[in-house]
């Protein structure tokens, strides 16, 4: 799953990403843009969008697959 984190006070956003990336540049954008004020918003869940993990093991199965399919066998 992918993670959009929107700002509480503005219309700031981030990037479709993992979920402790997405928070941690909403803090900084709090930091820098909303000092003092403690971060809040919401957070968008994209459930069609894989992160790194779902993708590594598709790959990980392909490359499996690949190396049955190309083994000799005796």
């Amino acid at each position: 799953m992918a993670y959009r984190h929107w700002c509480g006070e503005c219309g700031y956003k981030t990037a479709w990403l993992s979920e402790p990336r997405g928070e941690e540049l909403q803090f900084q954008h709090y930091i820098k843009q909303h000092p003092g004020i403690p971060p809040g918003g919401s957070v968008e869940v994209n459930r069609g969008k894989p992160n790194g993990v779902l993708g590594c093991l598709s790959l990980l199965g392909i490359l499996l697959l690949l190396l049955i399919l190309t083994t000799p066998w005796r």
